[in-house]
């Protein structure tokens, strides 16, 4: 496999993390998902060891008036055989597609066992 099509996989975690997010559908969000996974926003790292209770951390998170995300503006900033760093916008909407966040993000997604998923993400993200 090219490397190429590498990070075409790894660009296909961050769509089905998006859609999943969106659908609110947590196993699927964790399928996109290394664990332990962590995130750096500001100076502050978090850790989620299992999937157990990511979803319920991402909507207090992103607050009661958030009803969906897009991701914006993706770059690959590099990539190996088996990590991919993206540069993106997390942009989040209220229920009437309000921009409510918008924020940069890095991701790093991994192939671990053969399974590509995001294993780190470090944004400037308020909360």
């Amino acid at each position: 496999m090219t490397l190429d099509q590498k990070i075409v996989e790894a660009r296909a975690v961050l769509d089905a993390h998006i859609t999943a997010l969106n659908a609110r559908d947590a196993k699927a969000i964790s399928a996109t998902l290394h664990f332990p996974h962590f995130r750096l926003s500001g100076v502050t790292l978090k850790t989620w060891e299992t999937p157990d209770s990511y979803f319920a951390d991402f909507r207090a998170r992103a607050g009661g008036e958030w009803s969906h995300s897009a991701f914006e503006d993706i770059r690959v900033v590099d990539a190996s055989d088996d990590k991919v760093h993206f540069d993106l916008a997390v942009v989040r909407y209220d229920a009437s597609s309000k921009e409510i966040a918008r924020f940069r993000s890095l991701w790093v997604i991994t192939s671990e066992n053969g399974k590509w998923a995001a294993k780190v993400r470090s944004s400037f993200a308020a909360r």
